[in-house]
């Protein structure tokens, strides 16, 4: 199925009614202030200085050492998010606790046989370094880690997955080949992985990290958790039992580590699971009517589980409010389960499916959801998500959202792999390098599935050159046809 081309909208006012047509409650700027409009207001936060409304997603490349430290390609990245202009890099990456946590075989991780301090100070280093090399003073210039364990969806070694699940999943854990309760993270386990949560925030704060992330979206295990309700014992069931693991965690971190700011990357509400219809070839949710009533998401309506169900996520968010969490990064879904949703992209990646609506449909749900959030809870500061696809537009959108109070900040994740210097052409009135924009081919997706590391292939001269880049377009060509 065919959706409008985004970029052949031959103005705001064009795109603007291509937008309300879909959702008619959203608007974006016709005129695009840039120097001194919405997006360069600086925010103070948590006791943070934050230079302005941009912010770096966490976009891991999957391009560590297998022993887990940052290579050439993972500290040029890291660099970019401070060439960006961002004032707020979110993480930067996924570093996860615990080896057996990894997503990926080349992800950075916790080993205490490695200089981790040594490699988490340079990271951070490329930030300022990048910041400076732009003409980017650093007050104002916020860093954080995302520290994550990756649960079901854990990969750590080439031989395949090894997942560790917060409870047995009607739907996935077919999908995963799990027939019995070997993959379950048992209770007494979470003690030691709360250790290495400290840990790690420990060397974070010790690097000179100003906050931390504690990661609960995406299916990973502290967003599993959230909808581990067939779970028996002390971390499922309810409310207060499927939240007590990132309680123990947010508690555990603040004793050891006084003066750290802790946030929290959620996915705030699910779908229910996605995959390719063989006979179609399109995304479907396939096998909903026999999971009636459905209970194994967070934030979806059991009696209709492709729409969300604010209760519990709201009870979360107000759990943070209690818990003085004040940074917090929204999302949707799974790039896994929902990769429509999750990653609004017109090209799939090699292991997804064609959107089943129009991707700008699908970003409307993010806007959305940040609006009711904002709207609902506004003492607390957001990020919102979903913003690469609008691509030329990005700016009308990012301005009207930030201007209008619908959301904090502008989060951007796949367009910093393309064109990590947007945020900074836009803030200084310079015009955007069109050529240079995401067009959501995937391949920074669809290489890791593959073994392959994360990186605009497409667009990016420094992954274009490397041999990876023709496998991937191969695999872009099997999965779309398309060039």
């Amino acid at each position: 199925m065919a959706f409008p081309n985004l970029a052949r909208h031959r103005d705001a006012a064009a795109f603007r009614g291509h937008l309300r047509a879909l959702a008619p409650e959203l608007d974006c700027a016709l005129e695009v202030v840039g120097p001194g409009g919405p997006l360069a207001q600086p925010a103070e936060v948590a006791g943070l200085h934050i230079g302005n409304r941009f912010t770096a997603h966490p976009m891991e490349g999957w391009d560590g050492t297998p022993s887990g430290l940052p290579t050439a390609h993972t500290l040029r990245r890291w660099r970019n998010f401070g060439r960006s202009g961002c004032k707020l890099v979110w993480g930067g990456e996924a570093f996860a606790v615990c080896e057996d946590g990894r997503a990926n075989p080349h992800q950075l991780y916790l080993n205490d046989e490695e200089d981790v301090l040594g490699g988490l100070v340079a990271l951070r280093e490329q930030v300022v370094a990048g910041h400076n090399e732009v003409g980017e003073g650093t007050a104002g210039l916020v860093t954080g880690l995302q520290l994550t364990h990756s649960g079901r969806w854990a990969r750590p070694t080439p031989e395949g997955p090894a997942p560790r699940c917060a409870f047995r999943h009607p739907v996935l854990d077919p999908r995963l080949g799990i027939d019995d309760d070997a993959a379950l993270i048992a209770d007494e386990e979470l003690p030691g992985i709360v250790a290495r949560y400290v840990a790690a925030a420990q060397l974070a704060q010790q690097a000179g990290f100003d906050f931390v992330d504690l990661k609960c979206c995406h299916g990973y295990l502290l967003h599993e958790f959230l909808a581990a309700r067939s779970r028996e014992g002390a971390y499922g069931g309810s409310f207060e039992n499927r939240t007590r693991l990132l309680r123990e965690i947010v508690a555990a971190v603040r004793a050891a580590c006084p003066g750290l700011v802790v946030g929290v990357r959620v996915s705030i509400a699910d779908v229910y699971p996605f995959a390719e219809d063989p006979d179609s070839g399109a995304g479907a949710p396939l096998g909903l009517e026999q999971q009636l009533p459905y209970r194994s998401g967070f934030g979806v309506d059991p009696a209709d589980p492709l729409h969300h169900e604010w209760s519990e996520p709201f009870a979360f968010l107000a759990l943070l409010q209690e818990l003085d969490i004040r940074l917090v990064n929204l999302s949707l879904g799974s790039p896994y389960t929902c990769p429509h949703l999750s990653r609004p992209a017109t090209f799939p990646p090699s292991d997804g499916y064609p959107p089943p609506e129009d991707p700008l449909l699908s970003v409307a749900g993010h806007l959305r959801a940040a609006r009711r959030c904002k709207a609902a809870f506004p003492g607390l500061w957001f990020v919102g998500t979903g913003y690469s696809y609008l691509q030329e537009w990005l700016p009308h959108v990012a301005e009207h959202e930030v201007g209008h109070g619908h959301v904090d900040s502008v989060g951007l994740g796949r367009l910093m792999l393309a064109y990590p210097e947007l945020p900074l052409h836009l803030l200084r009135g310079e015009p955007l390098q069109t050529k240079r924009l995401c067009r959501t081919f995937s391949d920074c997706t669809t290489g890791p599935r593959h073994g392959m590391i994360s990186g605009c292939f497409p667009l990016d001269p420094y992954y274009r050159e490397m041999a990876e880049a023709e496998k991937a377009r191969e695999l872009r060509r099997g999965r779309t046809g398309t060039a």
